[in-house]
């Protein structure tokens, strides 16, 4: 005999509500999860490719150094489904903007529409030699566009930003900011702190002596850092010595053994003992005598003049801001060196350190060994890197 089920349906018992609840809860908990999941893992390879193509604009970026201050340096590129379609860069102060010049080499203007602009430093709002490199970007229709860091000049300041996103450009803020803001520490001390970015550079023997007492001119650094220090020169917007170290060492200050500009020359010569025979008055380059006294005029020689007291720093520091330099490496001597260093008035110090010994001599400044960041050789000599704290 079959055995039957003669329960009626109405009779069979339901499901408890609170399993009900739990079950569904658990399921959707589950989904949350996994979209959750999902959107991370999206979130982790978008984050990788925003920083690969950001590290190409820094790249890129680079290549200005030296030709485009006072502006930053800056690079942009366009990506179109994962693939580089166009590129460019600040070339040269005055010269178009990173973003018109990645807009001008693009082949497929048709692809813009769909594509991600990636810069390291807000696009400008503002006229100023060139038109606004936010207007650049809205007229070629990008959606999406990948930002560095903001610009901290005023004119600018979060303004190029807003302008894409009112007009419905999705952008995406803080790729590699800390590389960004490493890239342009000239440009950002320049407009934050309204003077140049300073660098301390000098040699030393192994005991830390720059010379000797009688002022006798006797080789420290190598020939590899000689021509390094020249590479710097032509990095950097100018280059400052003190009297004595203008009128014993006789230097040239250009960037006779490397590549590129020369900086302005800057001697501090407070009773305008000076020969006019020096090498720094040779017109070869432009020069400012920093002095409290009248001095007959020199082709290609500017005088400045400015009280020899506790505000001379200061106040050729702003000064400089205001004729566009932006940065400065100070190279000596001693005295001058100390004052940049007792005024906390600079921001990176490169030493050179030899093996070889005085005894006796003019000391070297003393920075903090906190502030060391790299230690690397430089031919037979032992290059340091020190950093001013922020």
């Amino acid at each position: 005999m079959i055995a039957t089920n003669t329960t009626s349906p109405s009779l069979r018992p339901s499901p408890c509500p609170a399993l009900i609840f739990f079950f569904r809860a658990r399921q959707g908990l589950g989904l949350r999860l996994g979209a959750l999941k999902e959107s991370a893992i999206l979130s982790t390879m978008n984050n990788h490719q925003h920083e690969h193509y950001m590290s190409r604009c820094l790249e890129l970026a680079s290549q200005g150094l030296g030709h485009v201050a006072p502006n930053p340096m800056v690079g942009s590129v366009i990506v179109h489904n994962d693939h580089i379609i166009a590129e460019g860069y600040h070339e040269k102060y005055s010269g178009p903007h990173a973003e018109r010049n990645a807009l001008q080499n693009i082949s497929q203007p048709s692809l813009l529409s769909e594509s991600t602009l990636y810069v390291n430093l807000e696009p400008c709002s503002h006229h100023g030699k060139t038109p606004p490199c936010a207007d650049a970007i809205l007229e070629a229709k990008i959606p999406h566009v990948v930002v560095g860091i903001t610009d901290p000049n005023p004119l600018v300041s979060g303004s190029g930003i807003q302008r894409l996103r009112e007009y419905g450009v999705n952008v995406t803020e803080g790729v590699l900011e800390k590389e960004s803001k490493e890239l342009n520490r000239r440009f950002l001390t320049y407009q934050t702190k309204k003077r140049p970015y300073i660098i301390l550079k000098w040699a030393e023997t192994s005991d830390r002596f720059l010379g000797p007492l009688d002022g006798q001119r006797v080789p420290i650094s190598c020939k590899e850092s000689q021509l390094l220090s020249h590479k710097w020169r032509t990095q950097e917007a100018a280059i400052l010595v003190g009297t004595n170290t203008a009128e014993l060492d006789n230097p040239q200050l250009t960037a006779r053994l490397a590549t590129g500009n020369n900086p302005l020359r800057i001697v501090l010569d407070r009773s305008a003992r000076l020969s006019q025979n020096l090498a720094l008055f040779d017109g070869s380059t432009p020069t400012l005598v920093v002095t409290e006294r009248e001095r007959s005029s020199l082709q290609g020689v500017e005088t400045l003049s400015l009280p020899f007291n506790s505000s001379l720093l200061p106040q050729l520091l702003t000064h400089l801001y205001e004729m566009n330099i932006a940065s400065l490496i100070v190279e000596g001597g001693g005295y001058t060196l100390e004052q940049f260093v007792e005024q906390d008035l600079w921001d990176e110090a490169r030493i050179f350190r030899s093996s070889s010994e005085l005894g006796e001599g003019t000391r070297a400044p003393l920075l903090s060994t906190k502030l060391l960041t790299s230690s690397t050789s430089s031919g037979t000599d032992t290059l340091a890197h020190f950093r001013n704290k922020l």
